[in-house]
């Protein structure tokens, strides 16, 4: 990953709305679409985009009168990356303690037992 910094929420907001755009890109416009309500008033999309840039999340390039933003961090590597520091600050880097405990608190059924279950025979394999 690029990157090692961390997102704040708004900043993640942006990000998924631009990891969900066709090729990770897209215009303000666009960006700003797929946020959710409360939208943030554009001049403070602009300003987020900017940080996100700064902190080498987000590219971008001129297009006419408009700027062409690119996520050049990848959802996979920015889930990667974070997961693996809630595993190391809340579990001590423990995979099990990390399982356990989502497995705990959210009451899972048998079927997403069995399909967790069926996840780790076939890395097994």
């Amino acid at each position: 990953m690029k990157s090692n910094k961390q997102l704040t929420k708004s900043e993640t907001q942006i990000m998924k709305a631009l990891w969900e755009l066709p090729d990770g890109q897209g215009y303000s416009s666009e960006i700003m679409a797929g946020l959710p309500e409360p939208k943030p008033a554009p001049t403070t999309l602009l300003t987020f985009l900017k940080i996100l840039k700064e902190k080498g999340f987000v590219t971008s390039v001129k297009k006419g009168k408009a700027n062409l933003f690119t996520a050049i961090v990848k959802r996979e590597d920015y889930m990667r990356h974070y997961m693996e520091d809630v595993k190391n600050t809340f579990f001590s880097g423990s995979f099990t303690s990390l399982v356990s405990f989502f497995a705990k608190e959210e009451n899972l059924s048998d079927k997403e037992i069995s399909d967790i279950i069926d996840i780790i025979n076939r890395q097994k394999s």
